[in-house]
């Protein structure tokens, strides 16, 4: 079919957390936005309406020109009800786009589709874990051309993401939210509670997952909602805090069997399928460390995770299921980058300065900008930098970025305590051009999208010592504790030319001037909030936290 013909599809997902938008031009993304970057509010649930207007504009569309609209199921409003959302969104959709063909799609089945169809296998397994989706928590299909074809599915409470949920509950962190934060938990700990939860994950012959409900307590509760079992099985008060080493001991235990768990049961799976090939989607999927332990196993040939792989690349996953599985286009597009949102012009940007009454040095040419963020750089101060489309999904890969050298003897704790505000353990990501990155570190394609971990090679051990995590082992070893010998393994982010000449150019004149190619990156945004969008998003930010220097489009801000 000639690129001209190939139909518009809007995507949505409207669910009851990250609600998103998504255009499609046949199989191609055009845009795509979670609608808390664009309501400023975290999680952000129900129709997403800034982000729908956001892609129309960005396609250059009006909603009478779109044929095709796709939303994920489930449909939820917290402010109407479950059950009103599933009737009044389709009757909104229809009547704002009355030409298009309204498209209800199974929330596992976009989950799927947004894993399998920009992945580079024409053959896949295809694995999707979240908490509960229509449903359903765990569900395999086999993707090849064209088409899904579902094997097997595992329906709520036998959940991965409902238990991750509750760990993070246990250990104090905020359940469906921070589930992260217990996963970079898990690298300062021992899994020394690893075979009470291989009891609670006890795979079963027949059955995808199963998770023993006698160590939980029906509906949740405090404490995470577990039973006494679970307490007496662990050794652990029923009441009271743990000590910080036991929170990270529970996080290395659940994310230890979280990795054997996945690999048995994609791996259990493969034989027959043809394909040594794994894809993996759902909220489950965005735990880098479980993806980088799936691509050091043996057991598969190539792994793809849907960088976007919670409920907001649902409004991907709606719109390709349509393109692919119902409309049957046959170009099927790779996913190249994630620098899809909204870019401000230079007089938009200067607009907001300038209604802040804000005093800024103009810096008219890209040699410039760059220069000068490389002074900053270079004398170990803090930059916020904002260039370019936003990235769609929950990493900031260097649209909406804190830049910051590798090379300052406090980078980690300035970033984490002046600037971010949170936890010591939390990693940030080394930035480093693709031609320079094998130098350095060892990594996988993952690393583009800051899907998965890397390691830092021997010789440059000493320069990113600091930005290290640190190595689990089973119980028993002397390895593996905040005390212990660390693994070398780091967060690597793999920068293209094609991709991101802005934060390219600024790699290679970093080295230049410094001799290394890599600069620390974390996410743009105020403790809690989401990821900065607008120009006004990272004044705010800046003024509101330690940062140095703000480079904004061609503007440069210092304090």
């Amino acid at each position: 079919m000639p690129e001209t013909t190939l139909p518009y599809i809007l995507g949505v997902s409207a669910s009851s957390h990250d609600a998103a938008a998504a255009m499609l031009q046949g199989g191609r993304m055009v845009a795509a936005i979670e609608e808390e970057k664009l309501s400023r509010v975290r999680r952000t649930h129900g129709l997403p309406q800034q982000a729908i207007r956001y892609c129309l504009g960005q396609a250059g569309l009006r909603a009478a020109d779109i044929p095709f609209v796709a939303v994920a199921r489930p449909l939820r409003d917290r402010a109407r009800g479950s059950q009103l959302a599933e009737t009044w969104i389709p009757a909104w959709l229809k009547t704002e786009f009355p030409s298009a063909k309204i498209i209800l799609v199974d929330h596992h089945a976009c989950h799927a589709a947004a894993a399998f169809y920009p992945s580079p296998f024409e053959r896949a397994l295809v694995l999707v874990l979240d908490e509960s989706g229509d449903g359903k928590s765990a569900s395999l299909s086999l993707g090849s051309g064209l088409d899904i074809e579902p094997l097997s599915d595992a329906t709520f409470p036998d959940s991965l993401g409902n238990l991750f949920s509750r760990v993070a509950a246990l250990a104090g962190f905020a359940s469906f939210g921070d589930e992260h934060k217990l996963q970079w938990l898990s690298t300062a700990g021992t899994p020394r509670y690893s075979e009470v939860f291989r009891n609670i994950l006890e795979m079963q012959p027949g059955a995808l997952l199963r998770v023993d409900q006698s160590y939980l307590l029906a509906g949740g509760g405090a404490r995470g909602g577990f039973a006494g079992k679970f307490f007496e099985a662990c050794e652990l008060p029923l009441s009271g805090e743990f000590t910080e080493m036991q929170r990270a001991d529970l996080a290395a235990s659940l994310q230890w069997v979280v990795n054997e768990t996945v690999e048995l049961m994609a791996g259990a799976h493969l034989q027959g399928t043809e394909s040594g090939n794994l894809c993996l989607g759902g909220g489950v999927a965005l735990n880098s460390l479980l993806i980088s332990h799936l691509e050091s196993s043996t057991k598969f040939g190539g792994v793809f995770v849907q960088p976007a792989a919670g409920n907001a690349g649902n409004a991907v996953g709606a719109a390709l299921h349509c393109a692919h599985q119902q409309l049957r286009l046959a170009s099927r597009t790779p996913l190249d980058h994630l620098f899809f949102g909204p870019e401000f012009s230079d007089e938009a940007i200067k607009d907001v300065l300038e209604n802040s009454k804000l005093s800024f040095r103009y810096l008219p040419q890209r040699k410039d900008i760059i220069a000068a963020a490389v002074d900053v750089l270079k004398s170990d101060k803090m930059l916020g930098w904002f260039q370019g489309r936003a990235e769609f999904g929950p990493r900031a890969l260097g649209a909406r970025s804190i830049l910051a050298s590798p090379l300052g003897q406090y980078v980690n704790e300035n970033l984490n305590q002046y600037v971010k505000h949170r936890e010591k353990y939390r990693p940030f990501a080394a930035a480093v051009p693709e031609e320079s990155a094998s130098e350095y570190f060892e990594f996988s394609g993952s690393a583009r999208f800051l899907t998965s971990v890397g390691r830092v090679k021997q010789k440059h051990l000493d320069r990113f010592a600091s930005n290290l995590l640190v190595a689990q082992s089973e119980p028993g070893s002397t390895e593996g504790t905040p005390e212990g010998t660390m693994e070398n393994r780091i967060r690597v982010q793999i920068v293209s030319k094609v991709s991101n000449r802005y934060l390219w150019d600024l790699l290679n004149a970093f080295e230049k001037a410094t001799g290394v190619p890599v600069l620390f990156n974390t996410s743009f945004n105020l403790f809690g909030e989401p990821l900065v969008c607008s120009p006004r998003d990272a004044i705010r930010s800046f003024y509101c936290s330690g940062l140095d220097h703000l480079m904004i489009g061609p503007f440069s801000l210092a304090k």
